[in-house]
């Protein structure tokens, strides 16, 4: 390892420790995500909701399964209690909620958004507030009932969109709380529809369209408590309250395996930089690393030499019979290779075909043949008739 690399390995590892300390150290923001969970302590959670509803003379049971699941056992009656900043029921499952309403229970419905087919069968319609003065949208909150009614109205203390639900007027409801944006006065004095119960056969079902109402934050701000008790005075006394955790938008339980290190920021930045890091290591320094491979300069073939060397022997004895012995012999074996013919019995037949396969004329190759067999007869041949062979032997080959 060189001293350069273990320089920039020592400052990347320096610089990781610095900046997940850093980021350990700033001060955690506030986590504003609507989660309504009975266990989240954040501001839009619900465990100061749920430990007061604990402490009250009720029986609660937390219910973790979908309601189509859980209303298989017909035995089951109370009030079923949902609260999320959206509700979406599929139509099965609304169908069987209903039925167990007709039964005589009862059922809460509170999130800012319901699903179509919820709003449809109640023949209902939302719309969102609009600021009239200015541009703040602080709810003002109060019920309808005069023993429930306060004076002085309830205020959502921060900046939030109000859906209120638009209601035909042939169709009876029992509107139970109204809610209007905060403008110059602090009092209601344009009423819009937030909380109402209709029937559906001997139950009830009340829809409630401001679950920030319900959340740590409201409920931890003056008197507001009292907004949420008598909110929840309507929920039939000696009867189970059966709290839905399926529906919630903060899971009350968590299958992952990181979800302690990404709970924490500390540790789930130090997991981010563990995971960039080894993605930069692989990138730049996970490459095979080895010496250069020199190159081998492969054998060269050294028959030609050779060839020439025994050539140049010959040449130098003067042996030019054993030369043209040498090259008729080649000339044979490359007439038999090349176009599969036999030289051993060499006749007329034999002459056309060659002449025929070697495109040239047979007057030639009978010629070339002749002065073969002529030299090979003799007991000398000159340089003057070895060149002349392979001069014939190229016109014949060049053909």
């Amino acid at each position: 390892m060189s001293r350069t690399y273990k320089i920039t390995l020592a400052f990347l590892v320096l610089l990781l420790v610095t900046l997940t300390w850093l980021e350990a150290n700033e001060p955690q923001p506030v986590n504003w995500s609507p989660s309504y969970s009975a266990l989240d302590k954040i501001p839009l959670g619900t465990k100061v909701l749920y430990e007061n509803l604990q402490e009250q003379d009720m029986n609660i049971e937390g219910v973790n399964v979908p309601p189509f699941e859980f209303l298989e056992d017909t035995t089951i009656t109370g009030t079923y209690f949902f609260l999320n900043n959206n509700l979406a029921i599929d139509d099965n499952e609304l169908k069987k909620l209903w039925r167990w309403v007709e039964r005589g229970n009862t059922v809460f419905l509170i999130a800012e958004n319901f699903s179509k087919n919820i709003l449809d069968t109640l023949d209902l319609k939302t719309e969102i507030l609009v600021p009239t003065e200015g541009i703040s949208s602080k709810p003002l909150l109060n019920l309808t009932h005069p023993d429930l009614k306060n004076p002085k109205p309830f205020l959502f203390d921060k900046e939030t969109y109000q859906a209120v639900f638009s209601i035909p007027d042939t169709l009876p409801r029992d509107t139970l709380g109204t809610t209007q944006l905060k403008g110059a006065s602090e009092e209601i004095e344009d009423p819009h529809i937030n909380f109402l119960r209709d029937t559906v056969g001997k139950g009830s079902v009340y829809l409630h369209l401001m679950p920030k109402a319900f959340s740590n934050y409201f409920l931890l701000q003056e008197k507001n408590h009292e907004y949420v008790e008598r909110v929840l005075a309507y929920i039939p006394a000696q009867k189970t309250l059966f709290w839905d955790h399926y529906y919630k938008t903060g899971k009350t339980f968590h299958t992952s395996p990181l979800f302690v290190i990404l709970k924490s920021k500390a540790l789930r930045w130090a997991y981010y930089f563990v995971i960039i890091g080894s993605i930069l290591f692989v990138i730049f320094e996970g490459k095979r690393k080895q010496r250069s491979i020199p190159v081998i300069k492969p054998l060269r073939n050294q028959t030609l030499d050779f060839t020439r060397t025994i050539a140049g022997l010959y040449l130098d004895r003067g042996d030019h019979k054993s030369i043209t012995s040498k090259k008729i012999a080649l000339f044979l074996e490359y007439v038999r290779s090349h176009y599969r013919i036999s030289t051993e019995n060499v006749n007329d037949a034999f002459f056309q075909r060659l002449a025929a396969l070697s495109d040239n004329p047979v007057e030639e190759v009978k010629e070339l043949w002749q002065f073969m067999g002529r030299l090979e007869k003799q007991n000398k041949v000159t340089k003057e008739e070895l060149l002349q062979l392979n001069k014939a032997m190229k016109a014949f080959k060049h053909n």
